[in-house]
């Protein structure tokens, strides 16, 4: 199975960005170090999306960084992007591997204990965890899950987890020290001031 090997996992929001757009706001990730952008622009047209995801493609290429895709193993495919984000409403992790072939990376988002032992069992190459933190893009999915049932998922499963939520600077170095293999992050570098100093400062805490 193909693993990641980032430690920083940077995910897409143009919504939250002013006056910039989403491909320079990439690009001042990748200029930071990122060396993996998730397109996660749920609100696209398939046709948006793979548009987007065109110009994403060329970018990461460039700075040799992944391109891992929302839940659209279409988009993915036809991008020939280096992976795809399923959620826990997606079809199975291992369905996507028969659609995808072996060399892409397979990660699914996740709440619990529970959903990040089904994932991992049905084959995803790695899970995102969270929301960690209270933060307002996660509040749908229900209240912090807390520090403590991250050390628990990243201590009971073999797949790396990728800490969700919330996370800072400042909270960084909690999410690792509970075991957390590396960190995920939309709004800690999107709504920065200076993206590319944000992704350099994480980039130092993964390290």
């Amino acid at each position: 199975m193909p693993s990641p090997d980032f430690k920083l996992y940077v995910i897409t929001d143009r919504l939250s960005l002013k006056n910039k757009t989403l491909q320079k706001a990439v690009q001042e990730s990748l200029e930071g170090g990122a060396k993996a952008i998730q397109l996660r622009e749920k609100d696209l047209s398939t046709l948006e999306l793979f548009e987007y995801g065109e110009e994403l493609r060329a970018l990461t290429r460039k700075y040799k960084a992944k391109l891992i895709i929302n839940d659209r193993c279409d988009v993915a495919l036809a991008l020939r992007a280096d992976g795809v984000q399923l959620t826990t409403k997606s079809f199975s992790p291992k369905r996507a591997r028969e659609l995808l072939g072996e060399d892409m990376l397979i990660g699914v988002s996740t709440h619990s204990l529970e959903e990040a032992l089904i994932a991992e069992k049905e084959g995803a190459d790695f899970i995102t965890l969270g929301p960690v933190y209270d933060t307002p893009s996660k509040a749908k999915y229900g209240e912090a899950i807390g520090v403590a049932i991250l050390k628990d998922v990243a201590s009971k499963i073999g797949i790396p987890v990728f800490a969700l939520g919330g996370i800072t600077s400042e909270r960084a170095d909690e999410v690792l020290d509970a075991g957390a293999f590396g960190i995920a992050l939309i709004s800690s570098i999107f709504s920065s001031t200076d993206i590319t100093d944000a992704t350099k400062n994480f980039i130092d805490k993964t390290a």
